[in-house]
């Protein structure tokens, strides 16, 4: 499905043909569970091998913030690596750091010319994030960028599960 330059699908984020895709990692970079072990895992370690080049340069990486690297094996040809935040209780600018983080990704995609992008969902996994307020904060923050930017041509949202899936199409209206 596809809204002017957003599409929504549910699948596999590491089988997805795009320019570039996002990694919800953790701040080592080196790898995890979720989508950032399945990135990790599925890419070969060409990424963890640029991951700990850009760890040996400025250290980790923090919440909000995003690095690319090579994609290795997957079909992409980069991933844009980004810290959401663990969720508490919403006071402690939990939004505002989710928003940094998709934001961060799209200003980089940008800069190394990306024209189609795929995120996963952020945050919603291990770290807790409300799934409905996550997409809601990822469908603004990407819509608001795309309406002053055209170097992203396409942002691809990738739904692992069920539930994702059926909150980011009620939110885009399908």
């Amino acid at each position: 499905m596809t809204i002017n330059r957003i599409e929504l699908v549910q699948g596999d984020i590491t089988k997805v043909k795009a320019d570039a895709i996002v990694n919800a990692a953790n701040t080592s970079l080196l790898g995890g569970g979720g989508v950032d072990g399945a990135i990790h895992r599925a890419g070969g370690k060409a990424i963890l091998e640029e991951c700990i080049k850009i760890r040996n340069r400025q250290g980790s990486c923090k919440t909000g913030e995003a690095v690319m690297t090579t994609a290795g094996d997957l079909p992409a040809k980069y991933v844009i690596h980004t810290v959401g935040p663990v969720y508490n209780d919403g006071k402690h600018g939990e939004d505002e750091l989710l928003t940094s983080a998709y934001l961060n990704s799209l200003k980089l995609a940008t800069e190394n010319h990306v024209t189609t992008l795929a995120f996963p969902n952020i945050s919603t996994g291990i770290y807790h994030f409300p799934k409905e307020k996550a997409a809601a904060i990822a469908i603004k923050t990407v819509k608001d960028y795309l309406a002053d930017h055209f170097i992203v041509r396409q942002v691809i949202f990738v739904c692992f599960d069920d539930e994702n899936y059926g909150i980011y199409k009620k939110l885009l209206k399908y």
